[in-house]
């Protein structure tokens, strides 16, 4: 697991361990005042927090009851249960403020998308102005390679556009006159004109950039364990030790009390638990932003999967070939496709996958349609429908039925010599991960930009309960929302920006970690490193179970210190075994928790290669 620190965290592991080594020395060498140092460097910044809490917000948290207890043992000269305490409670504020630390929420990567300046057409005259400046009716110029600077109609041209950043699919869209286009969005190929119908703050990447910023879980303020409990045990602790010493007058019983009560144990149950199963799901390739994320995925009910880079490849790969010769027919068809920049043609030419192809003469880009060019004199065609039927290609015999996918006809000359069909491949654990869900009583759910037809097939391979189909990032927000209302808790797995809003609106976001965007990734609260899919059963169990293990240590921590209290309100326990006792306590925890490192559940079908 490889830890980084920041500069404040560096300087509180040092304090943390110079004071742990000066109160081992004091304890085992018998040097007095050593434990000073503990006070000083561990005990101060539990004050300052402790008064700032109770000036700013009046919130009587433990520290409270450890501040004083640190000042009682002080005042009638244990300081060597003081600094003990101190150290104790530095450590497991350390480990808290550092498993739960703060995801970002940047959007750099949509403003990148954004367009500075684009080319207006005005009066026949093309001049080059600020985004901001564009208005609805305004006729601008697109360049192959350049981004879309907002919505509007094509007016002239044709062209290939890539979609992903709003729809999450890989394949691009063909367009030509009259048809739509979204800002954001990238032209890939041909120049065309477009006719604004948005100004650049109404436009699709902008309304984007809203939802992200927007898509917060209402839910996700949650309260750290330990301080659920920590004004009762104020309340208890500060009681007993009053009524002890109205009752006795022996203030040693009271301060003792202070001691044993202080919520050692208490404090480090949730910490030290987060970090163990955080280290577990390390060794799976996942990555948890923070603690709050695991306490919400121990409640989550339905998942919910985009389709494009999630539960497939997010690439087109070629999955079918009919040709009398489809030797031949893929040689002139790789050849011809090496020439084209286009990530369809990188598919054919990648699966072909030999370095050993002709020379192509007279090579032809069709917009929208597909490729030509010679090979040896002959004349190879390349591309759909369209293509083929302009070059009075008889396609009458071919079934072109395929919506699910990209179909390629190939002809040589006049003549149809074969087809390829390419495809968004189904990941192959997809499957087993959905099975494993279901055995763990998850409603599993599926919402993607795709059709009904493509969205129907890949939810029959794989036997997903739930599909909502044709979805923009609005539609999926929309759903999230509506199943919150339902009570759902709901975790959400994507990996394109556009998946953003709704993995910053879901109880718990998922994200891919490979192929997933920078705003995918920290929108979410969950990064799966490797892409594998199939540890996400892993995921919610282990934090189911994490959740027990805390539950568990915190009923241990409150009733081994209700036990020493009445030890010590007996005058059976001084402060120096009182924090013995209990620290003993904060070891068995800690124990405890560790056991969470190599967690497996026995609900689940392990498959899984470890992360390296």
């Amino acid at each position: 697991m490889n830890l980084k620190f920041n500069n404040e965290e560096k300087i509180e592991i040092i304090f943390i361990l110079i004071s742990t080594i000066s109160l081992i020395l004091e304890f085992t060498l018998s040097i007095n005042y050593l434990s000073w140092i503990s006070i000083i460097l561990c005990g101060i910044p539990i004050f300052k927090e402790c008064i700032e809490g109770l000036i700013t917000e009046f919130d009587i948290k433990a520290d409270l009851l450890v501040s004083i207890a640190i000042i009682a043992s002080i005042i009638i000269g244990e300081t060597f249960a003081a600094g003990e305490i101190a150290t104790i409670m530095a450590i497991g504020g350390f480990l808290e403020e550092y498993t739960v630390s703060k995801a970002q929420n940047r959007i750099k990567e949509l403003v990148k998308m954004t367009p500075k300046v684009t080319t207006r057409i005005k009066n026949g005259i093309e001049e080059t102005i600020p985004i901001e400046e564009v208005k609805i009716g305004d006729i601008l110029k697109i360049l192959p390679g350049e981004s879309i600077p907002t919505d509007g109609i094509i007016i002239t041209g044709n062209t290939s556009i890539n979609q992903a950043t709003l729809t999450g699919e890989s394949i691009p869209v063909d367009e030509t006159t009259n048809d739509e286009v979204y800002s954001g969005t990238i032209n890939l190929y041909g120049s065309f004109t477009m006719k604004t119908t948005k100004i650049s703050e109404d436009s699709s990447i902008q309304k984007l950039i809203k939802l992200v910023e927007s898509s917060k879980p209402e839910n996700a303020n949650i309260v750290r364990t330990a301080d659920k409990w920590a004004t009762m045990i104020v309340i208890i602790a500060f009681t007993a030790a009053i009524l002890t010493y109205l009752f006795t007058f022996e203030i040693i019983r009271s301060v003792t009390i202070l001691v044993v009560f202080c919520p050692c144990a208490l404090v480090l149950a949730t910490p030290t638990a987060l970090m163990a199963a955080t280290s577990n799901l390390t060794k799976y390739g996942i990555l948890v932003k923070n603690g709050k994320s695991i306490e919400e995925l121990a409640h989550v009910d339905e998942v919910i999967f985009d389709k494009t880079g999630t539960l497939t490849h997010g690439t087109s790969n070629v999955v079918k070939i009919i040709s009398k010769n489809p030797h031949e027919m893929m040689y002139l068809l790789a050849s011809i496709e090496s020439k084209s920049e286009h990530p369809i043609a990188k598919a054919i030419v990648k699966y072909y996958d030999n370095d050993n192809l002709a020379e192509v003469d007279d090579f032809k880009i069709h917009i929208g349609k597909g490729i030509t060019g010679k090979i040896a004199g002959t004349r190879i065609i390349a591309g759909n429908k369209k293509l083929l039927e302009s070059e009075n290609i008889q396609l009458d015999s071919c079934n072109t039925k395929n919506n699910d996918k990209i179909e390629i006809f190939v002809a040589k000359e006049k003549k149809l010599i074969g087809r390829i069909f390419l495809a968004d491949t189904i990941r192959n654990n997809a499957t087993s991960t959905i099975k494993n869900l279901k055995k763990l009583k998850i409603k599993t759910t599926l919402l993607t930009g795709d059709n009904e037809n493509t969205a129907k097939s890949i939810a029959n391979q794989i036997k997903i309960n739930n599909l909502k189909f044709n979805c923009l990032p609005e539609d999926k927000i929309k759903y999230i929302t509506n199943e919150q209302i339902r009570n759902h808790r709901v975790a959400m797995i994507g990996d394109g920006i556009n998946d953003a809003p709704s993995l910053r609106k879901s109880n718990v976001g998922i994200s891919m970690g490979n192929i997933g965007s920078d705003l995918s990734i920290e929108s979410s609260n969950i990064t799966l490193i490797n892409d594998n899919i199939e540890n996400i059963p892993h995921l919610i169990e282990i934090s189911r179970k994490t959740i027990r293990t805390i539950n568990i240590s915190i009923g241990f921590a409150l009733t081994l210190n209700i036990i020493t209290m009445i030890l010590a309100i007996l005058g059976i326990l001084n402060p120096i075994q009182g924090a013995l006792i209990h620290n003993i306590g904060s070891v068995i925890v800690i124990i405890y928790s560790a056991i969470l490192v190599n967690y497996k559940s026995s609900k689940i079908d392990y498959k899984i290669t470890l992360f390296d």
